[in-house]
């Protein structure tokens, strides 16, 4: 059997960032690869400058979520008043300014960005190959010590639980999150979970195309991995 990393993302707003279109900030159901990869890389303290490493890391991450709660989303609308003047942070670290004539100054900045609330998803994950630097213990003691505070998806998604949620020896990624940590369910629901091809199987599962990396130099998401959805009902379910 392998060891599995367990990680715990839970908050009352969480945000598992899909394809922004226009001022519409939408929202996935299962954490993406590269989510997960900045996440350890800014608790390892690294910059967003140090692009080979956070490439390097993605690469050997191999990740499967299951949600413990139901699907609630909401959807949060943001105005904000902007002169000429006013100058906006960038991730490229260059400001960005408004564009346009005079005109444009007078109507409000718009967005619509959406999140999921009171979600509890727990990430089973393994690093390969397992000695390279850094390791699984690295990660461990960066998420209980982490160089800068963490956040799930975006700024304002605190989270609100102990993010290293211990090991699991399980034959693969699926088998991981059928037996780690399962909470009290009924006869009658089902955990919903998504895990990398080749990492079990499921009855009923789904096999898809999902669009999850990115390319830490340019900063585009790119590339499909196949990866599989199905649920399953715990047995003897504990918390």
């Amino acid at each position: 059997m392998a060891r599995h990393l367990l990680l715990r993302l839970q908050a009352p707003l969480i945000a598992f960032g899909g394809e922004t279109i226009d001022n519409f900030g939408v929202i996935r159901d299962f954490p993406a690869l590269s989510m997960v990869t900045g996440l350890f890389s800014n608790a390892l303290g690294w910059r967003r400058e140090d692009c080979e490493l956070h490439d390097r890391l993605q690469s050997r991450l191999t990740i499967g979520a299951r949600l413990n709660t139901p699907i609630r989303r909401l959807t949060d609308f943001q105005t904000a008043q902007l002169g000429k003047d006013d100058k906006g942070w960038t991730t490229w670290g260059v400001p960005e300014e408004r564009r346009g004539g005079a005109g444009t100054y007078k109507g409000p900045h718009l967005r619509y960005r959406d999140y999921h609330a009171s979600l509890n998803v727990l990430v089973a994950l393994r690093l390969e190959p397992s000695e390279e630097t850094p390791t699984l213990n690295d990660i461990a003691v960066a998420l209980d010590h982490p160089a800068r505070p963490l956040f799930i998806g975006r700024k304002s998604c605190l989270p609100s639980q102990r993010m290293f949620a211990g090991w699991q020896e399980a034959d693969n990624v699926l088998h991981a999150l059928q037996i780690a940590h399962l909470p009290k369910t009924t006869s009658a629901e089902s955990l919903r979970m998504q895990w990398p091809d080749g990492e079990g199987n499921l009855v009923g599962d789904r096999l898809i195309e999902l669009c999850d990396e990115r390319n830490w130099t340019s900063g585009v998401h790119g590339g499909w991995r196949p990866v599989r959805e199905g649920s399953f009902t715990p047995t003897g379910a504990r918390t």
